[in-house]
Order: C-alpha cells, then structure tokens, then sequence
C-alpha cells in the first residue's frame, strides 16, 4: 500500500525529504561518542621510569663580549685590542676550555658588515662553537 500527497492520487510522492530519522540517528551517535571519549581518559599508561644523572650540571661560563666600533676597534669586554692576533690568541684559549664560553657580538649601527664579517670569521677559526649577536630590542 503506497501513500502519496497528491491529493488526486497520481503518484507523484513528496517532495521534501524527511530528516526526522537522520537527526534521530545523529543525536545517538553524538551521546555513544560522548560516553566513549569519557571512558577513554581512564587508560592506563606504563610511564617510564626517570634515571638520576649523578653528574652535577656543568657550571654557566661568563659569556665573552666583543665589541666592534665603526671605526674598526675591537673591544674584548672594555678592553680594547690593539692587535688582531691578540684576538685570535684570546679566542683560541677560550676555545680549548671545556664548557666553552658563548660570544656576543656588538656592534654600531655604522660600523660597516665587513669589519662584522671579519670579526664573525675570526672567531669560527679559533673553533668557539656559539656566537651570538647582540642587539637593542624594537620599540
């Protein structure tokens, strides 16, 4: 026996769909969901265990600051050097030490990328493995 809502009777069905069932069978599967995810955040997990390291940590070195005019003058902390080999000699030192110091480099906002470039080189040949660039942060 088929039902139709033509009123003459020609069969020519609905036209809309019914989503009566579909929001039925969604409004099930939202609270199975619901009821599974508050079920699963009871799960046991086998954390692993932590190892003590029984080494203390390794002291903080004082890190080196150069510092480079635009002029070209060197500045080991406030210490000008008059000589560019006494900067490699001071750098190769620092890099034989063990935990090596980091570098922090300064420099004027004249001061050419060359002499930056310089001074960045030097201290990659003495073997000084952090260097670092210091700058004035933006207002």
């Amino acid at each position: 026996m088929a039902f139709s809502a033509d009123p003459d009777g020609g069969g020519g069905g609905f036209t809309e769909p019914n989503v009566v069932p579909l929001v039925d069978v969604m409004l099930v599967l939202l609270i199975i969901f619901m009821v599974t995810a508050s079920v699963s955040q009871n799960v046991k997990v086998e954390l692993p265990k932590a190892t003590i390291d029984a080494r203390p940590p390794a002291p903080k070195v004082p890190p080196i600051t150069l510092s480079v005019r635009s002029g070209g003058e060197i500045f080991w902390g406030d210490e000008l050097l008059t000589d560019k080999s006494l900067l490699d000699s001071r750098l190769a030192v620092e890099a034989q030490k063990t935990p090596q110091p980091e570098v922090l480099l300064r420099a004027d906002k004249e001061t050419k990328y060359s002499l930056i470039q310089d001074a960045t080189t030097r201290v990659r040949v003495a073997g000084m493995r952090s260097i670092n660039f210091v700058s004035e942060p933006e207002s």
